[in-house]
């Protein structure tokens, strides 16, 4: 083989492994090809390394198996009270099966558009003004149960779907406001009224504990008032008692003494005079005195008499 066979070898060479090279394929990830063979479906690469046989087979379509998030423009609609108002949704799907997606319907994206607004549209005509207002969640339910059915053959799962916005006329946004500004008003009319209210039976429910504790008050100061005056009369008691157990002890000892001592007849008798003169101090008016003691208490008047002078 001449030199000019080995310049055409070595292109030959190079053109192979060139065409080698140009068809091994890396799928990232989240990524999935789509491969044809002459035409028809063959398989679905999924992440890794890959090699295409050249000229026989193609990728026809790259599918993302991220989560996607469609927002499509404002639709008008009529509610059950022919009512028209503008609603845009949001619509979270991904690909489950990217041979269907590639395969199944010419514009996803589109024909998923189309059959949310129709199907929004299904479900605000049974729906009043007041009742789609507040039935968000319920709508969103129904929307993506039905898009997730009807997006099934095309490979796609509808996730969860969203109202962004309800936009009702002009005219009935300026009632809707009127109604919510009368309606505040009332709630603040009634609050004011329960407040001035419960105020009010505060102050009497204070009036009476006042009055209540006072009364209680007035009571346990006449109550110890009285257990003064009793405890002073128990005590004043005592005292006499007191008072006159010892009256009686002096009297008891006077007398011991006198009969320890043998007192004479004289002594005795100078000693009922001092008792008869203690009861004359008294409050009686006539004096009986023993006849023994008469004589006696002559002499003594003139001793008294005689000492005077």
């Amino acid at each position: 083989m001449g030199y000019v066979g080995l310049i055409i070898l070595g292109v030959i060479v190079f053109l192979v492994l060139l065409v080698i090279v140009a068809n091994i394929k890396i799928v990232p990830q989240s990524k999935a090809f789509v491969i044809e063979r002459l035409g028809a479906y063959s398989t679905t690469w999924q992440t890794g390394l890959h090699v295409k046989i050249p000229f026989i087979e193609r990728i026809a379509k790259t599918v993302s198996l991220k989560e996607k998030v469609a927002d499509f423009p404002p639709q008008p609609v009529i509610t059950k009270d022919n009512v028209t108002m503008q609603i845009d949704t949001v619509v979270y799907y991904l690909i489950t099966d990217p041979k269907l997606y590639a395969y199944g319907v010419e514009n996803p994206l589109s024909a998923i558009e189309n059959l949310t607004a129709t199907t929004l549209r299904n479900i605000i005509g049974e729906l009043d003004l007041d009742h789609t207002l507040t039935s968000r969640d319920t709508i969103n339910a129904k929307i993506r149960v039905i898009l997730d059915e009807a997006t099934d053959p095309w490979g796609i799962k509808v996730n969860r779907v969203e109202l962004k916005n309800i936009l009702p006329p002009r005219e009935i946004q300026e009632a809707m406001e009127k109604q919510m500004k009368a309606e505040r008003e009332r709630r603040e009319a009634i609050l004011r009224a329960e407040g001035e209210k419960e105020s009010a039976v505060r102050i009497a429910e204070g009036k009476k504990e006042a009055q209540i504790l006072g009364a209680e008050a007035e009571k346990q100061a006449a109550i110890l008032r009285a257990e003064a005056v009793k405890e002073a009369k128990i005590r004043e008691a005592e005292g006499e008692a007191e008072a006159l157990i010892k009256v009686q002890q002096a009297m008891g000892e006077g007398i011991r003494i006198l009969n320890e001592a043998a007192p004479s007849q004289g002594v005795l008798t100078l000693k009922s005079l001092e008792a008869m003169q203690k009861v004359a101090d008294g409050q009686a008016t006539k004096i009986i005195i023993p006849s023994e003691l008469q004589g006696i208490a002559g002499l003594a008047t003139g001793i008294k008499e005689l000492v005077k002078e």
